[in-house]
């Protein structure tokens, strides 16, 4: 299911990213409240280049997506029938097709406005189409080859199709109305107003187009008006635990049913939901109130996505203006696998106590919230054990990796690559090494940075040259030939700007080089377990679920280096902002 979700969303994203940016009153964001606690949606057109360049990256991935649905249908098929043959019917549709054709023959205009939303907790997906009966036609046949279809009702002169999971207590709608396809789960019992909202009968009062909210979201983050995102958790939460949003209630009632099986509580017991937990999302809304996301650059080479998180200003203030001695941190990084982490244990620390602190004098009261409480209570306690050094000095991590290979005897493979340990006691956390391993007792580091030849005993077992420098706040150590010198730069790299978290990059041949490396350890082990398990003819139904899970597994593996050779290279940075945490992935494709 998780690949078959992973097709649906790259075809969403193209449907996503095509719009005209004027005001149509029947445009899917017109259809949407203004209070709604979720919604996705494009604000503008792509031109033809970068249209095509994304169903070109689609149609590239599309082989191996589709064998690994019907590896995971034969996996699924002895305990999940239904399920497995759902997984062939969708892989079938996309099989040998393009993603032009798939958007061609299901009516869908690849320049339309699309917007996934929510009506309370409902979702709720309306995409524009070129042909309404291709849409409708692509849908019958999908029914047709799975074996079910959905039952046809009418709520005035509107028709619709559903499909009722009365066991979940949920039932999915999917309509056409007027040019727009209307894709919905709703509880089963939904009531009469809940349906007309979601197929457009009835407006909302005020919807999210009336007042530019994401058009102005897009503007003061940065996004590119072709896909925009917005979680507002001050509705969302309160929603998921209060127990009166109609599908939350199906969810609960779910829920309580299997619970009662099991125990024999009474169905009406098991859904009673304290008013506590109302109050109890709102106070965790209000630490986390909005979550956002959209693209910064968008062209056949580059996908460039950022994520906001608004954060309560005593969380955001905490990190803002922090700035973390970690050489490279405030630097892009260069090396095939290489990422500069802040650590700052100190702060770390003294925020993470008062958060614990807060829970402790204030615990929530929500029976669904209250696993938080002992986790805050671990919390505390582990900030304490942090205290001690040298965990307690810690200010960050900066590791670059230049190779990586396995060694096919075992043991230690084989690498070349730096790490820097950033800390506030170089000193001590040198003497603590020498401490705990004799291998290093006799190395002698000036506080320079110049790198020191480790010990012959040290470089035996590593099997490589190696050195190790020491700054007043730093202690790194490199392994292989050549790397000394690319240490001693590293250790000049700029430390992080105020608010910098962590910079990231990864290439693209590394990438699929430890893509060859699992699946072969994957290899190896299903062979391991061939050999061991037992031979008898008796055993049939288990090899040939080992058989069919090794299947699966190199399915996937063939998905993963499918996209890992069409990437160049993967990074990303993370920052503290005054309005709240800022994440930005930079994705370049050969």
């Amino acid at each position: 299911m998780r690949m078959t979700k992973r097709v649906l969303a790259l075809a969403l994203t193209g449907l996503l990213l095509a719009a005209c940016s004027h005001k149509d009153k029947d445009a899917p964001l017109a259809f949407v409240p203004v209070d709604t606690p979720y919604v996705l949606a494009n604000l503008d057109v792509l031109d033809d280049s970068t249209r095509q360049a994304i169903f070109t990256q689609i149609d590239a991935e599309m082989p191996a997506q589709v064998a690994q649905m019907k590896a995971e249908a034969d996996q699924i098929a002895a305990n999940d029938a239904d399920t497995a043959k759902y997984l062939r019917t969708v892989a079938g549709e996309f099989d040998g097709k393009t993603a032009e054709q798939i958007t061609q023959e299901a009516g869908i205009d690849p320049k339309g406005h699309a917007a996934l939303y929510g009506l309370g907790l409902s979702p709720v997906l309306r995409i524009e189409l070129a042909d309404p009966a291709a849409f409708q036609s692509f849908v019958a046949k999908l029914q047709n080859d799975y074996g079910k279809k959905f039952d046809v009702a009418t709520i005035g002169q509107q028709s619709y199709q559903r499909y009722m999971a009365n066991a979940s207590h949920l039932q999915f709608i999917i309509a056409v109305v007027g040019k727009q396809a209307v894709l919905a789960m709703l509880p089963v019992d939904a009531d009469q107003p809940l349906l007309r909202q979601t197929l457009g009968l009835d407006r909302p009062a005020k919807s999210v187009q009336d007042t530019d909210r994401l058009k102005d979201l897009a503007k003061s983050k940065g996004y590119a008006p072709w896909a925009v995102g917005l979680v507002d958790m001050t509705r969302l939460l309160p929603l998921v635990t209060g127990g009166q949003d109609p599908l939350s209630q199906a969810f609960l009632k779910a829920r309580a049913e299997a619970e009662s099986a099991k125990t024999g509580e009474p169905v009406a017991n098991l859904m009673q939901v304290p008013p506590s937990c109302q109050a109890d999302a709102t106070r965790i809304a209000t630490r986390i109130p909005q979550m956002s996301l959209g693209y910064t650059t968008l062209d056949d080479k580059h996908r460039d996505m950022r994520f906001d998180v608004s954060l309560a200003n005593d969380i955001a203030s905490a990190f803002s203006g922090l700035k973390v001695e970690l050489p490279g941190l405030g630097s892009n990084p260069t090396a095939p696998f290489e990422v500069a982490l802040a650590l700052p244990v100190t702060q770390l620390r003294a925020f993470w106590s008062a958060q614990a602190d807060a829970v402790a004098a204030k615990p929530f009261t929500c029976p669904v919230l209250d696993n938080l409480n002992d986790t805050f209570g671990s919390l505390g306690d582990s900030m304490q054990k942090a205290a001690v050094p040298p965990i307690g000095d810690l200010l960050g991590l900066h590791v670059a990796l230049d190779s990586y290979t396995s060694n096919p005897g075992g043991g230690m493979p084989k690498f070349s690559g730096r790490l820097v340990i950033g800390t506030n006691n170089a000193a001590g956390l040198l003497a603590m090494a020498q401490v705990t391993s004799p291998l290093l007792a006799g190395i002698k580091l000036t506080s320079d940075g110049t790198p020191t030849t480790l010990p012959a005993q040290l470089v035996n077992a590593l099997g490589e040259q190696g050195w190790a420098a020491m700054t007043p706040k730093s202690v790194s150590i490199a392994v292989g030939a050549g790397e000394d010198s690319k240490l001693a730069d590293m250790l000049k790299q700029p430390v992080g700007d105020a608010g910098e978290l962590m910079r990231m990059h990864l290439d693209g041949d590394m990438y699929s080089n430890w893509i060859d490396l699992m699946a072969q350890k994957a290899e190896n082990a299903a062979t391991m377990a061939a050999a061991m398990g037992p031979s008898n003819g008796d055993d049939q139904d288990s090899q040939k679920a080992a058989a069919t899970a090794a299947a699966n597994t190199k399915a996937q593996f063939a998905a993963m280096k499918s996209e890992a050779a069409r990437i160049q290279a993967i990074s990303a940075d993370v920052r503290m902002e005054d309005q709240g945490l800022v994440i930005m992935t930079h994705t370049e494709l050969k």
